[in-house]
């Protein structure tokens, strides 16, 4: 062979059955090949194991749903590239034109955003309520033939808890689906209860270090079956060297996560009873109007802490610009902690009533506690809250 086809089929090597690496390799090719066409074609009718096109399927891909969906108690997981895309791509795939969806205030703004504008567009109606109406959402379940409800526990920013019991009992009446965002409690937490869909932002606690973006939706199998194939024409696809970086952050999952939790409960107390700060709302604080539910529900409390400055002390900005360990930053569960002023997540969609609900005000501060020493953070956030 000349050097330009050398170069183009090199020799392959086979590592022996007893000789496994200990880390999966990253299968980093987009096309994978049969040695005959019938093997192919059995592959695409699903009568044997195998993979095609990597859009469709990958190896490194498999792995990493197959470690969600047990992390959250399921049996599948679809995963695309971003939190975002997970959230959009579960709705699309489930709704149709002339469904009804029930949603929440407290909602995190991009998915407000696809069900109020994207969907509507296309014939998805809607009805928005507190995630705190327990009433309104059974009234509107029995009144409204509804497809689906979607809602987060913790709410994103200011950590509302909801009723999953309530919800999903109310849902099932009334033949709703569930989807729950589990981005802020984590794949640990949520999965004893009935719901039918979950969906994770794996930006976060499952990479961990703010480096990779990623999605999973989380399901039973029917509900997955039904999905893929819109999945796989819309293409947000995972990046096999994104889904191998996410395993590997999954490895310190649950030691980060503990460090996380620990750390915010930690600062959470040293912020209640400092005198520049109005409130502090943890759900690991019993002073949070729903611990005991939280309590019930959640293995632990998470990693954010959102707190009120009061109006007459610290200015927020000030506050932020001050703060030496804390990055300002819009995202969340990263190894190193983050703040993020109020005024950059006013609800500016929402009318008067709705932002009342939500409960952002431009005093308002989310902090994701990360893994530092927890007298460093604490230290940090005193000369900050001491600063005019």
């Amino acid at each position: 062979m000349k050097i330009s086809t050398r170069l183009n089929h090199p020799p392959s090597v086979s590592v022996p059955a007893d000789n496994r690496p200990l880390v999966a390799p990253i299968y980093q090719s987009v096309k994978f090949t049969f040695d005959d066409v019938a093997e192919a074609e059995r592959q695409s009718r699903g009568q044997r194991q195998g993979f095609q096109y990597s859009r469709v399927s990958n190896p490194t891909l498999e792995q990493l749903s197959l470690t969600l969906a047990q992390l959250q108690g399921r049996e599948e997981c679809l995963l695309t590239a971003s939190g975002v895309a997970a959230v959009n791509l579960a709705l699309l795939a489930l709704c149709k034109q002339g469904d009804h969806v029930v949603l929440f205030a407290e909602m995190y703004q991009p998915t407000r955003y696809m069900i109020r504008r994207l969907l509507a567009r296309y014939g998805v109606t809607h009805t928005m309520l507190s995630i705190e109406d327990t009433v309104g959402i059974e009234q509107t379940l029995a009144s409204k033939p509804t497809r689906l409800v979607i809602f987060e526990t913790p709410t994103n920013p200011v950590l509302k808890i909801a009723d999953i019991e309530a919800i999903t009992a109310a849902a099932k009446r009334h033949g709703a689906l569930t989807v729950l965002d589990n981005t802020f409690a984590g794949f640990h937490n949520h999965g004893q209860f009935d719901i039918d869909v979950f969906v994770h932002s794996l930006t976060k606690y499952a990479s961990g270090h703010g480096d990779v973006m990623g999605g999973a939706v989380i399901a039973r199998k029917e509900l997955i079956d039904k999905m893929r194939t819109d999945f796989i024409v819309i293409g947000a696809t995972l990046d096999p060297h994104t889904a191998f970086l996410i395993q590997r952050g999954l490895k310190t999952y649950a030691l980060r996560y503990e460090r996380q939790c620990a750390n915010a409960l930690e600062v959470a107390r040293f912020l209640e009873g400092h005198p520049n700060v109005a409130s502090v709302t943890y759900p690991g604080l019993s002073s949070h109007p729903q611990y005991q539910l939280g309590q019930r529900q959640m293995q632990d409390c998470g990693s954010i802490v959102s707190v009120d400055l009061k109006a007459q002390g610290v200015a927020p900005a000030a506050f932020a610009n001050a703060l030496k360990l804390f990055a300002i930053s819009a995202s969340v569960g990263s190894t190193e902690s983050l703040v993020q002023p109020g005024q950059l997540m006013m609800p500016r969609d929402l009318n008067e009533a709705e932002q009342g609900w939500a409960a952002v005000s431009d005093r308002t501060m989310r902090l994701s506690v990360g893994i530092e020493d927890v007298e460093d953070l604490m230290a940090d956030l005193q000369q900050a809250l001491a600063s005019s």
